[in-house]
């Protein structure tokens, strides 16, 4: 699972909802021919990224080469059960990557079209948002 060796606060604010703002970086191709694009926004976490990861090897068969763009470095906290109000903010639960629409989220080479396409709609049904296949040419 990934998750960030250090950071430098241990935990962050929330944020704000950010659902109708387009993302402004990581909306090209930079490494491979075929990539998964986000058209909506979520907080994807570190077992989202991973079971896709997993759905696009299991496929291609160790065929091509895979990356992954995104990293979930933004932590967020839990309050245990049940617990009464007061004592602070809960600890660090897991790690998210905060998505917005526009995204690439895995990028591929070294194999056909057809299974690269297969390969990306698989793992783009792990995803908490809908997604697009884009190719090179296509962007």
């Amino acid at each position: 699972m990934l998750i960030p060796k250090k950071v430098k606060h241990r935990k962050w604010h929330k944020g704000r909802s950010k659902s109708r703002i387009v993302e402004t970086r990581g909306l090209s191709l930079d490494y491979g021919q075929y990539g998964l694009k986000a058209l909506g926004s979520a907080w994807l976490n570190a077992r989202q990224i991973e079971a896709g990861r997993k759905t696009i090897t299991n496929y291609l068969k160790r065929q091509g080469r895979l990356w992954i763009r995104v990293f979930p470095d933004k932590p967020i906290t839990k309050r245990p059960p049940e617990s009464t109000l007061g004592g602070g903010k809960g600890a660090v639960d897991h790690y998210v990557f905060p998505v917005k629409p526009g995204r690439v989220i895995y990028e591929l080479d070294g194999i056909g079209q057809d299974i690269a396409e297969k390969a990306l709609k698989l793992a783009g049904h792990k995803m908490p948002f809908k997604t697009r296949v884009i190719t090179k040419d296509q962007k």
